[in-house]
C-alpha cells in the first residue's frame, strides 16, 4: 500500500494570484502541441506556421469551452443549474474529455470552412498531439486528488485524503500511461507515413475509446452518477461511440483510397 504523496495544488503565486498545476498542464500541453505542430509543418509544408497558430488557437478554445461546458453537462449538471458561474472555474478541475473533444471537432470544423480545407486534414493533423495533453491533465487530476479509483488490495493502492481510509486504484495514473504516452507513441508513428484521409483521426477515436474504457473498469465514477446497472459507468457510455465511430473512420478512410 502506497500512501498519496499530498501536492500542493497551487504551484506558485503571482503576487496575491495563485496558480495551479492543473492550469500549467493544459498550458505546457498546448506548448508541446504548438512545438511538434510547428516542426511537421516545416517539414512536409502541410501548413504554414500562421495556420499552425490558428489550428492551436481554435483547438484551445474547443477545449476549454467544451471541457467544461461537457463536464457540467454529463457529470455536473445540477450544479450548473444551481451555480451556472460554475462554469468558468476551470483551475479547480471539473474537464470532461468527451466534450472537449467535441468543442475541438466544432472549432476545426470552422477553421477548416475559414480555410477551405477538410476537416479531416485538421484534425489527422492535431489528434497524434491530443495524448501529450491528456498525459499532463491526468497528472493534473492527481495533484488535484480527484478522480482516484476504486477500492483495491493490489500493492500498489494508494490511501487518498479525499478517498477515505481504503487504498484504491491510482487510475490517474493509468490513464496518463495509456491515454497520454501509449496513445501518443501509436499515433506519432503512425501518422509518420501519408496515410488516407480520417485515418489518423479515427485510430485516435478507437484507441482512446478502447483505453478509456478499459480503465473505468478500476476507476471511481463520479458520486452523483454511480453506476448504470451495478457495473457501466458514465465514461464507458461515451467511450462506446467513439470506439464505434472510429472503426467506421477508419474502413471509410481505406475504403475511399482504394477507389480513387
Amino acid at each position: 500500500m502506497l500512501m498519496y504523496p499530498s501536492i500542493d495544488p497551487v504551484a506558485f503565486h503571482i503576487g496575491s494570484w495563485p496558480v495551479y498545476w492543473y492550469g500549467l498542464a493544459y498550458l505546457v500541453g498546448l506548448m508541446l502541441a504548438w512545438i511538434l505542430m510547428s516542426w511537421r509543418a516545416r517539414k512536409s509544408g502541410q501548413f504554414t506556421q500562421e495556420q499552425v497558430s490558428d489550428i492551436l488557437f481554435y483547438s484551445a478554445l474547443g477545449i476549454i469551452l467544451g471541457g467544461r461546458l461537457g463536464y457540467m453537462l454529463f457529470y455536473d449538471w445540477h450544479v450548473l443549474l444551481s451555480d451556472p458561474l460554475m462554469i468558468f472555474e476551470t483551475w479547480k478541475g471539473g474537464m470532461a474529455f468527451h466534450g472537449g473533444l467535441l468543442g475541438v471537432a466544432l472549432a476545426l470544423w470552422w477553421l477548416s470552412r475559414r480555410l477551405k480545407r477538410p476537416i479531416f486534414e485538421l484534425t489527422d493533423f492535431v489528434a497524434p498531439m491530443v495524448p501529450l495533453g491528456l498525459f499532463l491533465g491526468r497528472l493534473g487530476n492527481f495533484v488535484n486528488d480527484e478522480l482516484w479509483g476504486r477500492i483495491t488490495d493490489v500493492p500498489w493502492g494508494m490511501v487518498f485524503p479525499t478517498g477515505g481510509p481504503l487504498p484504491r486504484h491510482p487510475s490517474q495514473l493509468y490513464e496518463a500511461f495509456l491515454e497520454g504516452l501509449v496513445l501518443f507513441l501509436i499515433l506519432w508513428f503512425y501518422s509518420r507515413k501519408p496515410r488516407p484521409l480520417g485515418a489518423v483521426s479515427g485510430l485516435f477515436l478507437l484507441f482512446y475509446g478502447i483505453f478509456r474504457f478499459f480503465i473505468e473498469c478500476f476507476r471511481q465514477p463520479d458520486f452523483q452518477i454511480g453506476y448504470f446497472w451495478d457495473w457501466f459507468t458514465e465514461g464507458q457510455l461515451l467511450s462506446l461511440p467513439m470506439i464505434l465511430f472510429g472503426v467506421i473512420m477508419l474502413a471509410w478512410a481505406y475504403k475511399k483510397k482504394e477507389r480513387s
